[in-house]
């Protein structure tokens, strides 16, 4: 049996790599192949998994992804160069020995159809003898009374010179076509290079927010992402340039090793010409650009992932739970819209009023919204806090003083980020298609104080506003990695079988877009599911789909008392002989923790069962369905502080971080802009990762240590006072100063920045 007839089977490596039991890699491996999702893996299957998160799976996802596109390119290779009658014993055991696709295309770049090129002339015009001299470096011989004897002026070969001119640029074509050599260039690209960044004059004679980067240099190992990113950014705007520099001659000195150059022989010369210019017209320029593409790849992957942890914090933010809400979408010119919605967020009543149209305006507003207050018993105002929120939530809390209900209805400002993409959307248009898109908008304010996770799900998590340089990295890894996160979010939670809606059911393990379509039409035709068992009944969800969906639906009150929880419908009829070896009904034993602990647990392990399931088992009937997000916390704004102007350096306040980056974390002040701590100022303690100590949704106390109202730019600490950065008065040029050559000055830094903190805030 040949190489390529061997099973592939890449999970030994994987195990290897990612430092995982070879057993757990392989059941993993196996369940994913057979179509199982990683939530049900997680949660479902830890006895054949050894206990393996949903981190550690979808890692072994994606290498084994990587490791069949690998497999698949190599069987496309290994064809292509037999076909060729090139493919040695040799040559087959090092490509079948490759791990990384970088090092395959390099094997497979000599035998690869190309466009014709400098070597293919000289090969034509009978040059390669002379190349094989220059390639030996014997001890004897002349150049050049060895090359007249290829002159041939037929060929275009017109005198010695022109036969040694062409017999090295075959040897140059060869250098670059080793794989040893490619990969000492690329090693030296990658440790020893440095990114050097220039601006173009032309583009730049106005200030630009490239600034920082037109004379900039910084190792290509150590360059953060976000950096990166920013350079990629000036590239495609064209207001930069950039390349990486090398120490030439000393890679140049690697190659002529690699090359085997003898001092000694006629031909070095030769041979060391023939190097450089392999080096400069042919290494550097493609392995430059090969560099630069993983470079964007790894800065594409962590700027998604900053992306994927503040969304998911975003989606498990703190529900307010099932209550009445009356939603406000703050307007000035066209007023405020006005939305109820009922405990389950149905639409009971919208309306509008203004609040900037005169006394007579505010009289009618308190009157439209003290009728709602009244009629519907709303237990909060939830409002936009886009622009007039401020003034809108201000309003409705002196409404409520007035009214003396001030202890009995909260008003909480809530981020309208995406709620205009979702107002736009299909799913918002099916949903209420007879309204208008700004009432729309008011419901989605309503319904995010209620359940952040349900109606987020509704919004393209770009439009969010959570990440950094979104629309600059690799969009499908990006969709592919946020979807990843609304699905472990989605099913962490669980899911209201008889409220939740298309768009969220969409992303529960095994039903996709087209099974939430048709649950909630059977549910519309049929009433409310009565138990877990009949999901069955709906057309087009068979007994695999059933298998990964069912535990993770939760069905209140339904006809079996374990609807309501995580435990899986295949786990059932284990929990009824737990009761019934208990002497009690089902029922009783569920949501009571002293009964589920007398329950000799050890004893129930058997070939499929083992105790992590168990103990999964044990935790749900102690607190069935029980919710992982943390409780709801309204944010408290400071009264005086509304916008940019009222803010004052050494001002201490309360803000809620709303976006956490490579370079710091964003936070709202209540002011209409977020302001930003520096990854410096985020702890009293060095921080490498702001992730570390910044969530999305968290509350922090910060003091402000710069003002910039022109740009717009508020600059923050966390750390406690006398512990660094702390805060100074920044001066402004007065308006109407003349600014040397035209340019504004750059904001300054502040005490214990090590960079500028506004050096990325690019297109937020």
């Amino acid at each position: 049996m040949s190489a390529t007839d061997v099973p592939f089977d890449p999970t030994s490596r994987i195990a290897d790599e990612l430092s995982l039991p070879l057993s757990g890699v392989r059941s993993t491996a196996k369940l994913l192949l057979e179509g199982a999702s990683v939530p049900f893996i997680a949660r479902y299957r830890k006895e054949q998994t050894g206990g393996l998160d949903e981190v550690a799976i979808r890692a072994i996802e994606e290498r084994h992804a990587y490791f069949t596109e690998l497999h698949d390119r190599r069987q496309v290779i290994l064809a292509e160069i037999d076909k060729q009658g090139k493919l040695s014993p040799e040559l087959r055991a090092r490509i079948e020995a490759c791990t990384v696709k970088a090092e395959l295309e390099d094997l497979y770049l000599p035998y690869k159809p190309k466009r014709r090129t400098r070597a293919m002339i000289a090969r034509e015009r009978g040059l390669e003898p002379l190349a094989s001299r220059i390639l030996e470096q014997p001890d004897t011989g002349n150049p050049k009374a060895e090359a007249e004897r290829f002159v041939n002026v037929d060929k275009g070969v017109a005198d010695g010179k022109a036969a040694l001119a062409g017999a090295r640029d075959i040897v140059a074509e060869n250098l670059a076509e080793r794989a040893p050599v490619r990969a000492q260039v690329r090693e030296t690209l990658q440790k020893q290079g440095t990114l050097v960044c220039t601006r173009v004059e032309e583009k730049t004679k106005e200030p630009t927010k490239f600034e920082i980067y037109y004379d900039f240099r910084e190792r290509v190992a150590t360059i953060p992402s976000h950096r990166f990113l920013a350079i990629r950014r000036g590239e495609s705007e064209g207001m930069l340039r950039a390349s990486i520099d090398v120490d030439k001659p000393s890679l140049a000195a690697s190659l002529e090793l690699l090359a085997s150059l003898r001092e000694r022989s006629p031909f070095a010369g030769e041979l060391r010409t023939a190097v450089e210019d392999s080096l400069d017209r042919l290494l550097l320029p493609s392995l430059e650009n090969d560099v630069r593409v993983e470079m964007k790849l790894a800065a594409d992957r962590d700027a998604v992932g900053v992306f994927a942890e503040n969304l998911r914090k975003l989606l498990l933010a703190a529900p307010l739970g099932r209550r009445v809400i009356l939603g406000v979408d703050p307007g000035q010119r066209t007023g405020c819209k006005t939305a109820v919605v009922d405990d389950t967020g149905k639409l009971l009543t919208h309306t509008v009023f203004n609040l900037v149209q005169g006394d007579g305006a505010i009289a009618t507003a308190k009157r439209i919204v003290t009728q709602l207050i009244t009629e519907f018993r709303p237990y909060a105002i939830a409002v936009g806090n886009g622009t007039h929120g401020r003034e809108t939530a201000d309003f409705c809390r002196d409404l409520l003083k007035e009214l003396g209900k001030a202890s009995e209805v909260i008003v909480v400002l809530v981020s309208e980020s995406g709620a205009s993409v979702y107002s736009a959307s299909d799913v918002a248009r099916e949903e209420f298609p007879d309204l208008d898109l700004t009432v729309r908008g008011a419901i989605s304010i309503a319904r995010r104080l209620q359940d952040p996770l349900s109606e987020l799900v509704k919004v393209d998590p770009k439009a969010i506003g959570v990440g950094q340089y979104q629309h600059d990295v690799f969009q499908p890894l990006l969709k592919r990695k946020l979807e990843e996160v609304v699905e472990s979010c989605v099913n962490s939670v669980g899911v209201e079988l008889n409220t939740a809606s298309a768009p969220l059911l969409t992303h529960v393990a095994g039903v996709g877009a087209s099974l939430a379509k048709k649950i909630v039409k059977h549910r519309e035709e049929h009433g409310a599911f009565r138990s877990r068992l009949e999901l069955r009944k709906v057309t087009g969800l068979g007994p695999k789909a059933f298998e990964q969906c069912a535990g993770f639906v939760r069905i209140r009150d339904g006809e079996h008392p374990l609807d309501a929880s995580a435990v899986h419908p295949e786990r059932y009829a284990l929990v009824e002989q737990m009761a019934r070896d208990l002497g009690m009904p089902l029922g009783s034993l569920v949501g009571n923790a002293e009964l589920a602990g007398r329950i000799p647990w050890p004893k129930y392990v058997s070939g499929d069962v083992g105790l992590p399931t168990l103990e999964d088992i044990q935790r749900e009937l102690a607190k069935p369905g029980r919710d992982p997000r943390s409780h709801f916390e309204a944010p408290a704004f400071r009264d005086d502080v509304r916008k940019i102007e009222d803010l004052t350096v050494g001002m201490v306040l309360e803000g809620v971080i709303t976006n956490v980056t490579a370079f710091g974390a964003f936070v709202d002040l209540g002011v209409h802009q977020d302001g930003l701590i520096h990854v410096s100022q985020l702890a009293d303690r060095f921080v490498k990762d702001p992730h570390e100590v910044a969530k999305v949704g968290e509350k922090v106390k910060v003091r402000v240590l710069e003002i910039d109202v022109v740009r717009k730019r508020i600059a923050l600490s966390a750390k406690s006072e006398g512990r660094g950065g702390g805060p100074r008065t920044v001066e402004r040029p007065k308006e109407g100063t003349k600014r040397e050559g035209g340019r504004a000055p750059l904001p300054a830094t502040p005490q214990g920045f090590k960079n500028n903190p506004f050096e990325t805030l690019l297109k937020r």
